[in-house]
């Protein structure tokens, strides 16, 4: 990907660490132009070495915040992050891609928003788009995804290129799908590593490593680069695989233990709410609370199926199927709120490759891995980001802004 835009000063940080050959545009998309994003992507093609007489831009791919169509949420109309999806047009229509893709809640479909996105493909369509009939949703489970994710896609191919489509379901039978047990089951018990009290990382010892690489499913191998996949393109990445990342403890309440203990696998308890996971079933959706402007809250955290306490942000990004390279914030409420609000990366995989169908294009696998950026990316608390931010997009003298 050549440029990634995000608003939120500690969430692009943590971009800029996991993807450091992209470029981060630390930007609210509601002030953004098309030309600072064609800026973007002329700089990073000559960063890369890459000599284009035309830039041309391939897919624009988004999920303007959701919550105003949530299911789980208030479901206003007059919600201003409502309008974000308008904003993700303007900027379809400034930069002109061969193709894009709108992520969002499945809310958007339902009869109170008709209107919205009535409006909305109106607005694509005469920005020179044809939108893929009829508008789906995909679950992420029916892909190898061990979580119950189901997110709407708007896919839109320019007029005149060859269309877009949806891709097949992959799993259709619950007895196929990827379960928690396929996820964590090789991931040890963090009460054993009182380091991780204070910390959201340890490494691991060579037999508690042999431990977990005995006990890894091929879902996790992949995830830990043990084994090859077909359909996957990313560079790899150089890194430790003893170290154990974003497995920082949650600290409960005698009674909270107690009672978890008493919590059979997918109910829910009674107090807390929290629902405990079923090690032979995929996850429910994992949620991302809210962000500082709505007083930062947590949504609740599944409870580990064996020990009595909720998942660490590890163990969340095994079921949103994250590889165990990529981290985190430091943090735990940010670490599961970027969990909780990203596409699940086997699931873009999978719309991704009907683009490469769609362009018509072989694309080669890397031939060089990827060091990861400063560590100190993840621990910044807001104002560090936002100053860190300031300082990497001042604009340099040959830049402009039109």
């Amino acid at each position: 990907m050549a440029v990634a835009v995000e608003k939120d000063p500690i969430h692009a940080a943590v971009y800029a660490f996991n993807f450091p050959q992209t470029k981060v545009l630390c930007a609210d998309i509601a002030t953004l132009k098309g030309t600072q994003i064609q800026e973007a992507v002329r700089d990073w093609t000559e960063c890369n070495g890459i000599n284009l007489a035309r830039t041309e831009i391939d897919l624009v791919f988004g999920g303007p915040p959701c919550q105003g169509f949530s299911l789980m949420g208030k479901r206003q109309l007059n919600d201003r992050r409502n309008r974000l999806v308008f904003e993700f047009c303007r900027l379809v229509k400034e930069l002109q891609p061969h193709y894009f893709v709108m992520e969002n809640v499945p809310g958007l479909c339902q009869k109170k928003y008709q209107s919205i996105l009535k409006r909305l493909m109106r607005d694509f369509k005469a920005a020179g788009y044809e939108i893929t009939k009829p508008v789906q949703g995909l679950n992420a489970v029916n892909f190898g995804v061990p979580q119950q994710r189901r997110r709407l896609f708007l896919l839109g191919t320019k007029v005149g290129a060859a269309p877009l489509v949806y891709p097949e379901v992959q799993l259709r039978s619950p007895y196929l799908f990827r379960t928690v047990r396929d996820a964590i089951g090789d991931l040890p018990n963090l009460e054993n590593f009182a380091e991780l009290h204070a910390s959201d990382c340890i490494e691991l010892t060579p037999e508690q490593l042999q431990l977990m690489q005995a006990l890894a499913m091929p879902y996790v191998e992949k995830l830990r680069q043990m084994i090859s996949e077909p359909g996957n393109f990313a560079y790899p990445r150089n890194w430790n695989p003893q170290l154990l990342t974003s497995s920082m403890q949650t600290q409960h309440s005698l009674a909270s233990i107690e009672r978890f203990k008493e919590t059979p696998g997918g109910q829910l308890e009674t107090i807390s709410r929290l629902r405990r996971l079923d090690w032979d079933k995929p996850c429910h959706t994992l949620r991302a609370g809210t962000g500082a402007d709505k007083g930062s809250y947590t949504s609740p955290r599944p409870l580990h199926p064996e020990y009595p306490r909720v998942i660490s942000v590890r163990e969340a990004a095994r079921l949103h199927s994250f590889p165990d390279w990529f981290r985190f914030h430091v943090t735990k409420w940010h670490g599961f709120r970027q969990v909780g609000n990203a596409v699940p990366p086997l699931l873009a995989r999978v719309v991704g490759s009907q683009i490469i169908a769609a362009l018509g294009i072989t694309p080669l696998l890397p031939s060089v891995s990827l060091d990861v950026g400063d560590t100190q990316l993840l621990e910044f608390r807001q104002l560090q980001a936002s100053r860190y931010w300031k300082l990497q997009m001042k604009p340099s003298p040959n830049s402009y802004d039109k």
